[in-house]
C-alpha cells in the first residue's frame, strides 16, 4: 500500500519521499492506522521488514498534531533499545523522518559523556532515544524526568523484558504517566514473555504479518558439521571463496558467543591475511562506531561480532551471516541471520555446527521449523589444513611446535606488579598442571619439577630447570612459584 493512503501528514510524506520509499511494508500497512489512533499494540515482525518506520512514522504525526510544549527536562516519546548501536540507528530513522516536521531528536547509550548527555536533557526534548542502564543513571542525576512521556516504544522488545533489563525497565515505567501509549515491536516473542509484556499494554492491538521466529524468507540457510578445533581454518576457506555457496561473498558478518571469541578469530584471520574487525560489549564506543562504519563504507568486508550486533546492525549489502557459533538461545539465531536478505535483497547464512552444538542445532531448526541445508567439508579441506602454515603468537618467537604439543614449558613474560590476572602457568611433563605450593618468599627448597602456584601469583621470574626447559616461577608470600619444565632439580 501506499504510504498517502495510510493517513500520513504531509510533512512526513515529503521526508518519505525524499528517502525515495513509496510503498509501505506488510508491517507498516497494518500498524500506521492504529498507531494513529491511538491504540496500544504489540507487533510482531521479521528484521528487516521496515518495523522502525512502522512505529516512528505515525508517532512523529501524533506528537507534531498535539503540539504540546516540550517539557522541561523530560521528553514526550521515549524509545528504549536493548544496544547502543540500534538506539543509534532509531534515533538517525526519527531524524529522517522528522525532518520537515521540526521534532527534536535526542539519543543517550553508555559509553558516552554523562555530562553531555545531562546538558543536551537539560531543556527537553521531543523524541529520546536511550539504553535502559544509561537513562537510569541520568534519572538518578535528576538529569532528567519521565513524567512527560506520551508515547513508550520498546524495540526489540523480547530482549527489553528479559531478565538483563527487566528491573532496569521496571523503574523507569513506574516514573511514566499511567496516561500514555504503549508499543512493543520484535522480530520474536516467546510464549513468557509475551505474557509478561501484557502489564505494559492496556488493551492492545496485535499485529503479526509472520509467525514469531520466522526467518527471512530470501536467506537461504546451510549447516556444515566441523569439529572444534577446525572451525577456524573452515572459516578462513570460506572467506577465501574456495568453499560451496560462497561466490558472490562481498561483506560478511560472523557471530560468536563470547567477546574474546571474537576478538581471538579476527586476530587469526588478520594473520591470515583476511582483513576484520570486531565489535562487542568489551569495545568502547568509539572502537564500536568506527568499526560499524568501516564496515558500512566497505573499507572492511569481515566483521566479527557477538550478538550484541544482532539488534543494532543494519548494513545494506551483508551477502552472508556466518555462525561460527551457534547461539545458546534459540531465538537469537533469527535476529542473527536476519543481518542479511534486508530490504528485498538475498542472502546466505552458513553455520558451523560442532558435535557439542548438535542440540542448540535442534532447538533452532524446531523453533524456525526450517531444516538447515546440509554442506559436507570440501574435498580440499584435509589438505588445506595440512598446508596452512604455522603461525607462532607474537612476543614468543623462540616457542617451537614442540612446546606448543605438550614438550618443554614454555616462557612466562612478566606482569605488572599488583596484577591478579596472573596467566596459567604451564610446567608440566605429563600434561597436567602444577599444583598449588606454598612457597614464600626467598624458598629455595628444591620443588618436585612440575610444581605450580596458585591463580593469585604476581610476578613470574625466569628460573632454568637443570633438565628440561624454561617455567620456574618466583613465589610471593602465601603464593607457589611456577612450576619447572625439567625432570631434576628445580630453583623456584
Amino acid at each position: 500500500m501506499s504510504f498517502e493512503n495510510l493517513g500520513l501528514s504531509q510533512p512526513v510524506l515529503q521526508a518519505l519521499e525524499q528517502k525515495n520509499y513509496t510503498v509501505a511494508t506488510p508491517i507498516q500497512t497494518q500498524a500506521i492506522p492504529l498507531v494513529l489512533a491511538g491504540r496500544d499494540l504489540l507487533g510482531i515482525a521479521q528484521t528487516g521488514t521496515g518495523k522502525t518506520a512502522a512505529f516512528m512514522l505515525p508517532s512523529i504525526d501524533r506528537l507534531r498534531e498535539a503540539d504540546k510544549q516540550t517539557p522541561f527536562k523530560s521528553c514526550r516519546m521515549l524509545v528504549l533499545a536493548p544496544t547502543r548501536e540500534l538506539a543509534g540507528q532509531i534515533a538517525k530513522s526519527a531524524e529522517d523522518y522528522g525532518g520537515f516536521t521540526g521534532i527534536r531528536v535526542d539519543v543517550v547509550v553508555g559509553g558516552t559523556s554523562v555530562g553531555k548527555d545531562r546538558n543536551k536533557l537539560h531543556r527537553g526534548t521531543d523524541v529520546l532515544v536511550a539504553t535502559p542502564g544509561r537513562l537510569l543513571d541520568l534519572v538518578e542525576q535528576k538529569a532528567i524526568r519521565l513524567d512527560g512521556v506520551e508515547i513508550l516504544v520498546l524495540d526489540e522488545a523480547d530482549q527489553m523484558l528479559d531478565l538483563g533489563f527487566i528491573h532496569a525497565l521496571r523503574k523507569l515505567v513506574s516514573l511514566m504517566p499511567k496516561e500514555r501509549q504503549t508499543l512493543l515491536f520484535s522480530a520474536t516473542m516467546p510464549s513468557s514473555i509475551k505474557d509478561l509484556s501484557k502489564s505494559y499494554l492496556n488493551n492492545p492491538a496485535h499485529v503479526s504479518v509472520a509467525p514469531a521466529a520466522t526467518t527471512a524468507e530470501r536467506v537461504e540457510q546451510f549447516v556444515t558439521l566441523v569439529s572444534q578445533n577446525e572451525k577456524q581454518a573452515l572459516l578462513e576457506l570460506m572467506l577465501q571463496k574456495r568453499y560451496p555457496q560462497t561466490e558472490g561473498m562481498e561483506r560478511v558478518l560472523i557471530f560468536t558467543r563470547t567477546k574474546h571469541g571474537a576478538d581471538r578469530v579476527v586476530k587469526k584471520l588478520v594473520q591470515a591475511g583476511i582483513q576484520a574487525d570486531a565489535i562487542h560489549g568489551n569495545k568502547s564506543q568509539p572502537q564500536r562506531e568506527r568499526a560499524l562504519a568501516l564496515f558500512k563504507s566497505g573499507r572492511v568486508k569481515v566483521l566479527v561480532a557477538t550478538d550484541i550486533a544482532a539488534r543494532g546492525i543494519d548494513v545494506t549489502g551483508v551477502s552472508h551471516v556466518i555462525n561460527y557459533e551457534l547461539p545458546n538461545v534459540a531465538e537469537q539465531y533469527v535476529h542473527r541471520i536476519g543481518r542479511t536478505a534486508r530490504a528485498g535483497a538475498d542472502g546466505i547464512a552458513l553455520t558451523l555446527c560442532a558435535e557439542d552444538e548438535r542440540a542448540y542445532l535442534r532447538d533452532i531448526q524446531k523453533l524456525t521449523g526450517v531444516t538447515l541445508g546440509r554442506l559436507p567439508l570440501p574435498d580440499n579441506f584435509r589438505a588445506f589444513i595440512e598446508d596452512a602454515p604455522i603461525v607462532r603468537p607474537k612476543g614468543n618467537p623462540g616457542q617451537t611446535q614442540n612446546h606448543r604439543q605438550g614438550g618443554g614449558g614454555q616462557k612466562v613474560h612478566a606482569k605488572p606488579i599488583g596484577d591478579r590476572r596472573a596467566p596459567r602457568q604451564d610446567g608440566r611433563q605429563d600434561g597436567r598442571h602444577g599444583e598449588r605450593a606454598p612457597a614464600r618468599e626467598g624458598d629455595r627448597t628444591a620443588k618436585p619439577a612440575g610444581a605450580g602456584g596458585g591463580q593469585n601469583r604476581r610476578r613470574f621470574g625466569g628460573g632454568k630447570s637443570q633438565g628440561g626447559g624454561f617455567g620456574g616461577g618466583r613465589g610471593g608470600p602465601n603464593r607457589g612459584g611456577g612450576g619447572g619444565g625439567g625432570q631434576r632439580q628445580a630453583r623456584g
